[in-house]
């Protein structure tokens, strides 16, 4: 359990998944894999999200949460370069070669790791305490069996509360290129170089990826970075909370979800989902027919939604800090070469296939400062200042991450 509820959420989500797919997309109309595969994940960052990218680091977060400014809207870059061919000669080698507008310089190179990274780190002599309560649906109250209660202790014996139902078992992988399913493998950012991307960053323009494993790969990107999200956080009689966020044209579905944890090790976790769906790929860049799919089943809220309850339950749960995320999933360009032909009866061996997938994304304290302050993005006409106030909350001492926070801060008991 540790792994899916790490820093690195995806990953350890992944994890939970019984089927992952590989194939890439329109494989029914192929006579055979591509020889290269090519993925651009584009985000958008605001809030809290936007601190691990640059936007101010752990001072800028720990000012914010005690009332502080707000951080700069930034964006995000993941390049992922898989190839069936070794290096013609010497070390594998790529470069992704930019439009001027990226801010990143002619190009950056993808890198291939030196070993694959391990999905799990031991922890030798650590017994799991604790527990897990999960929520889910938007609602004032919570529906029918929840919480469900995941107790550490119990699950490291094999015991699992019945009929749990977690997102990574239900929800197939969309295509990724890997490591483990290319020849030849390269990515960015990586070790090599840790470029921010601009805030003011735009993909617009002409792309090329070159290197000694793979054919050439060109195309025009048409579609920039998505807008950030903006939004609010309002307590309404009872103790529930609603989310609201603007509508983004580009948006095809919403997904958010909300975390905290005791002092008792107990940790709390809610989902908009209308179903148990935690983690795994709704923590991901989705295709807008995946998105569909996932509207369909509940699991992701319409581009037409633009708020959500969350339940008083949450926010009574007595977690020090309530962190929470939103997520707009955005559209898709693919690219192949050669084209797809339009008769589905020819048979096509494309030399290289380019997905590029686009998402904004937020993440704030939901009892901590007001949403909307954290979630603004750069160049936002300042406005109404008492909008942006932080809520008025009570001083208190105590251990936990709350009480290292206000004593870094200097906050009186």
């Amino acid at each position: 359990m540790r792994n899916f509820l790490t820093s690195r959420p995806v990953r350890g989500a992944t994890l939970l998944a019984s089927l992952t797919i590989l194939a890439a997309p329109g494989a029914s109309q192929q006579a055979g894999g591509p020889v290269a595969r090519y993925t651009i994940d584009a985000g958008t960052m605001s809030g809290m999200a936007a601190m691990g990218q640059g936007g101010g680091g752990m001072g800028a977060a720990m000012g914010m949460m005690m009332g502080g400014g707000r951080p700069q809207a930034m964006h995000e870059l993941v390049l992922r370069l898989g190839s069936t061919r070794a290096p013609t000669s010497g070390a594998p080698a790529a470069q992704h070669f930019l439009p001027a507008g990226a801010g990143l310089g002619a190009s950056v190179p993808l890198v291939t790791p030196r070993s694959a990274p391990s999905e799990e780190q031991a922890m030798p002599g650590e017994k799991p305490k604790g527990r897990l309560l999960l929520y889910w649906g938007c609602g004032a109250t919570p529906g029918a069996g929840q919480p469900v209660i995941i107790d550490f202790a119990k699950v490291a014996k094999g015991q699992m509360p019945p009929g749990l139902y977690m997102t990574g078992a239900s929800i197939p992988q969309e295509w990724q290129v890997r490591a483990s399913n290319s020849k030849t493998y390269g990515d960015w950012p990586n070790g090599q170089t840790r470029k921010m991307v601009p805030a003011n960053a735009s993909l617009l323009g002409d792309h090329r990826i070159a290197g000694n494993y793979s054919p050439d790969i060109a195309f025009n990107l048409k579609q920039d970075f998505m807008p950030a999200i903006t939004g609010s956080a309002r307590s309404i009689a009872g103790g529930a909370t609603i989310l609201s966020w603007n509508a983004l044209p580009q948006a095809t579905g919403y997904y958010a979800w909300i975390f905290g944890a005791k002092e008792n090790g107990d940790m709390i976790w809610w989902a908009s989902s209308a179903s148990q769906a935690f983690g795994g790929p709704v923590w991901d860049w989705i295709s807008p027919g995946s998105v569909q799919k996932l509207i369909g089943q509940k699991i992701v809220m319409p581009p037409s939604q633009t708020s959500c309850t969350v339940p008083a339950a949450v926010g009574q749960s007595g977690a020090e800090m309530l962190m929470g995320s939103l997520y707009a999933y955005g559209p898709e360009a693919n690219f192949a070469y050669p084209p797809r032909p339009a008769d589905p009866k020819i048979a096509w061996k494309p030399e290289w296939i380019t997905r590029v997938r686009y998402r904004s994304n937020t993440m704030w304290m939901l009892n901590g400062p007001d949403m909307g302050s954290m979630m603004s993005q750069a160049g936002e006409d300042e406005g109404d200042d008492s909008a942006r106030q932080p809520r008025q909350k009570k001083k208190k001492c105590g251990g936990g991450l709350g009480g290292m926070l206000g004593a870094a801060m200097g906050a009186g008991c």
